[in-house]
């Protein structure tokens, strides 16, 4: 069984390029519409965060339920959550550009408006990057804990670091369900100032998860694809797919309770938000984020058959990709820029992400054994079967 990945040159020149494409794609942003870049530079590096944070969240439950068919592909999710230090780069850079993107983060703009000013003890520069430190912080401790844990198990064998692993996962999990919220709120909701949603930041903790997962699920695929995991059967993937059914159900329910209970209040409020997304061009994306985020993977995996199945799974992911980008580019162009387009600049900066992301999971990947060697339900994950 191959159980330690070595990345080939080919991988690195690959994601090389594609980080070059994003640098290319930033330094023309900044020479032509430096709004523009910044609100893509704030969508993907929170696009990739969520991943990250989707998969430490996954890791974290299986930890805590002790569940025994996901073990042997624990180090994927160890290897994914590898990126929120990188993530924490570029956050802290977002001070170059925070004028940009929120309204409430110029000096005057509480003199001239009411309900910022009402805002302006939580919305104000300083605490904001206190909250962002903070958060990242508590983050990077607690992977780092799982992760040491996991490595620590592989070396010595026995029960203390997978008891270990399940304490700091129940920790995490409180810390991931209060302060990937709270994140939320501050790094995106806050770009509509004078919105009001209670449901928003639940709805973007789900997403997290849900799309964390499924790209873990994709990683996994694509492995098995060069000759690693292969034990890798019907049973795992219908677990893989029950967690992506599962979690579409959920998302789909924030996304229409949030949309539904704001449509039937109509208060003026909190109707602004939707009124700004259902403009021309708007409203197609606006029906597309639904329609690929819940309803293709809800049909498309509720049947046995096609929820067995790598090439169905495998498509349903790719899809997700890119529901997972209108869910984020719905959220934060039109606060911003306010205009529906799509060139270099957002495919460049999409794809410069998602070459450090690549990079950043495939070096984490690179530094331990592909499967954890002394994990107590390792055998049951490797003859999974109901």
């Amino acid at each position: 069984m191959k159980d330690q990945i070595r990345l080939s040159g080919s991988f690195k020149i690959a994601t090389g390029i594609l980080i070059g494409i994003g640098l290319v794609a930033f330094i023309a942003g900044f020479i032509t519409d430096p709004d523009r870049t910044w609100a893509n530079y704030l969508l993907n590096n929170y696009y990739f965060l969520m991943l990250a944070l989707g998969a430490a969240f996954f890791i974290a439950l299986q930890h805590i339920s002790q569940a025994g068919w996901s073990a042997a592909f624990m180090r994927v999710g160890e290897a994914m959550a590898g990126y929120i230090p990188v993530a924490a780069i570029f956050f802290l850079l977002i001070i170059f550009g925070i004028h940009s993107l929120y309204e409430w983060s110029h000096p005057d703009a509480a003199a001239h408006d009411e309900l910022i000013a009402h805002k302006i003890p939580y919305l104000n520069v300083p605490f904001f990057y206190i909250r962002m430190i903070l958060y990242f912080a508590l983050w990077i401790l607690m992977i780092w804990l799982i992760r040491k844990a996991s490595l620590r198990a592989d070396q010595e064998g026995g029960l203390h670091w997978f008891h270990k692993s399940e304490h700091y996962s129940k920790i995490l999990i409180f810390i991931l369900a209060v302060t990937v919220s709270l994140s939320a709120v501050d790094w995106i909701k806050s770009i509509d100032v004078h919105w009001f949603s209670t449901l928003f930041a639940l709805k973007n903790f789900v997403a997290s998860f849900y799309h964390g997962v499924a790209i873990l699920v994709l990683i996994v695929f694509l492995l098995h694809s060069k000759g690693y995991f292969e034990f890798l059967s019907g049973y795992h993937l219908h677990d893989f797919s029950r967690y992506i059914f599962m979690l579409a159900i959920v998302w789909g329910y924030f996304w229409f309770t949030q949309f539904m209970l704001i449509w039937y209040g109509n208060i003026p409020e909190e109707t602004v938000y939707y009124v700004s997304r259902w403009g021309v061009g708007w409203k197609t994306l606006f029906f597309a984020e639904i329609v690929i985020n819940w309803f293709i993977p809800f049909a498309v995996l509720l049947p046995t058959r096609t929820s067995r199945s790598k090439p169905v799974i495998f498509s349903v992911v790719i899809l997700l990709i890119i529901g997972h980008y209108i869910d984020l580019y719905m959220q934060i162009i039109p606060g911003t820029t306010g205009m529906l387009q799509f060139g270099f600049i957002e495919a460049g900066t999409f794809l410069g992400f998602a070459g450090l992301f690549a990079l950043t999971t495939g070096y984490w990947l690179s530094k331990a054994p592909l499967i954890p060697k002394n994990h107590p339900y390792l055998g049951e994950s490797l003859e999974h079967h109901f």
